[in-house]
């Protein structure tokens, strides 16, 4: 890390979907996923506002294999990691551009999703060694 930067991102929200998972050639977990994070505040004539931000974010190896088995659609989740900018060209030639999150440790926050809810939080489940890079 050169000095004086920092690139640390600490997000708590909602998956908007079920996480998507894939395989790398070389057989490496990869799994996306969309966290909605949420604020309010009230404006100057009182009323309450509401906006919604979307961070996509991704994560690889066992993490990526953990989130994709026990992370479900509106899951509350505590997600670290660091911003990553990607660029590549469309079908048609035009250069687009992505902010990702990607994911360096997370936990499931809220009870669990299935038929076994013993009402208690999921425990941390943290990855750093199985990042390939």
């Amino acid at each position: 890390m050169q000095k004086g930067s920092l690139n640390k991102v600490l997000l708590i929200g909602h998956l908007g979907s079920d996480p998507e998972s894939r395989f790398t050639t070389s057989g490496s977990a990869v799994t996306n996923f969309n966290l909605a994070t949420n604020e309010s505040w009230q404006s100057a004539d009182g009323e309450t506002k509401d906006k919604t931000e979307w961070h996509r974010i991704v994560l690889f190896g066992k993490m990526a294999e953990t989130a994709a088995e026990y992370m479900k659609k509106g899951q509350l989740v505590y997600i670290e990691g660091r911003l990553q900018t990607r660029s590549w060209e469309d079908k048609d030639k035009v250069k687009r551009y992505t902010t990702e999150v990607l994911c360096d440790n997370f936990t499931m926050l809220g009870p669990k999703r299935d038929s076994k809810d013993s009402g208690q939080p999921e425990a941390e489940t943290s990855g750093d060694d199985d990042l390939p890079f």
